[in-house]
């Protein structure tokens, strides 16, 4: 194993000089930082974690925070947390996953301790009880999600008001006038989860200014959740042509029972996912959606947090754009003859 006395001396320098380049400590002229990086290239080595943490008092840890509720969706937050892994790794971190329903009590713990350096926090309410304390921790913290007030916070996340608004638009375009949302379960929009409530008020201030009727049903992602909740739909709005899906685990339910009914898709309802496109695309009828762009959230929430490890980030939201792609699930509305046991 390469150790720094042997890059030293492959450097042609003291020890000292090694540690003050690792540690960046104290100025070190460019040339020498040359000749002491190119060694440590060559010779392949590679610094003692706990030794530099101990050295520099950092732990080269970032701490995610990704409470894993059973009424979430896991294979899409589990995809942000591998992206927020590789990234932090190529920067040179490691990453601490805390996956309990801890609340403020997690960041508490993070900040009075030497775990990690930062934090990247996930499943981000409205009014997050977390923020009063990131607000005033040293270590610097970054959410994925967008909670009502951002001040002295910085974000990244998808635009969900302008997905819900996309979804809107798409089938009006189309002609349809009856929508109902099948949306998360009760839970998520009981804790005003900031993605679910936003994607509602897109859909909600779209469909009105459009002239559409909307329903919003909340909705577990079991086959009996979904037969439950698109029985009350149709009870309630017979004249439903159209379906805005907000909960992965409902798509393939929600397709299989509408192909029981005998109402084909596209050509008697319509049907738009807000999903990642690895759903959309593999669904029993591929699905139009507007994608869920998890590895860019998860990206975009390490690079904030290193630059403010850095001294060089500052506080901003960063709103990802999104992208509808149009598959085989959307159509025109169809017109239904009185009597058709369909309407």
């Amino acid at each position: 194993m390469v150790t720094l006395a042997d890059v030293a001396q492959h450097a042609g320098v003291s020890a000292s000089t090694v540690s003050y380049v690792l540690s960046g400590k104290r100025s070190i002229s460019a040339s020498t930082r040359e000749r002491v990086e190119r060694s440590i290239e060559q010779l392949g080595y590679h610094p003692n974690a706990g030794a530099r943490a101990l050295a520099s008092s950092r732990s080269n840890i970032i701490a995610l925070m990704i409470p894993l509720r059973t009424d979430m969706y896991v294979p899409v937050m589990m995809e942000i947390a591998i992206a927020v892994a590789t990234t932090a790794r190529a920067h040179g971190y490691d990453v601490l996953l805390l996956t309990g329903e801890e609340g403020p009590a997690a960041v508490r713990r993070i900040e009075g301790s030497a775990l990690a350096d930062a934090m990247i926090l996930m499943d981000v309410e409205l009014d997050d009880d977390r923020l009063p304390l990131l607000r005033e921790a040293v270590r610097p913290g970054v959410l994925i999600g967008l909670p009502a007030d951002t001040t002295g916070l910085s974000c990244v996340d998808l635009d969900f008001q302008a997905a819900g608004a996309l979804c809107a638009e798409h089938l009006a375009a189309l002609g349809h006038r009856e929508i109902a949302v099948i949306g998360e379960a009760a839970a998520v929009y009981e804790r005003h989860t900031g993605f679910a409530e936003r994607t509602l008020a897109g859909l909600r201030d779209r469909s009105h200014e459009l002239g559409l009727r909307l329903l919003h049903r909340p909705c577990e992602g079991s086959y009996a959740a979904v037969s439950a909740t698109l029985a009350r739909v149709y009870d309630e709005r017979p004249g439903t042509t159209a379906f805005v899906v907000q909960n992965e685990a409902a798509t393939d339910p929600l397709l299989a029972l509408l192909r029981q009914q005998g109402r084909a898709v596209p050509e008697d309802v319509s049907v738009v996912a807000i999903c990642p496109d690895q759903v959309a695309a593999h669904a029993s009828v591929p699905l139009t959606s507007v994608a869920v762009p998890a590895q860019k959230m998860g990206q975009y929430a390490v690079q904030q947090v290193v630059a403010k490890l850095e001294g060089r980030g500052t506080d901003e939201v960063v709103l990802l754009a999104p992208e509808l792609t149009v598959r085989e699930s959307t159509g025109p509305r169809a017109v239904l003859v009185p009597g058709d046991p369909r309407s």
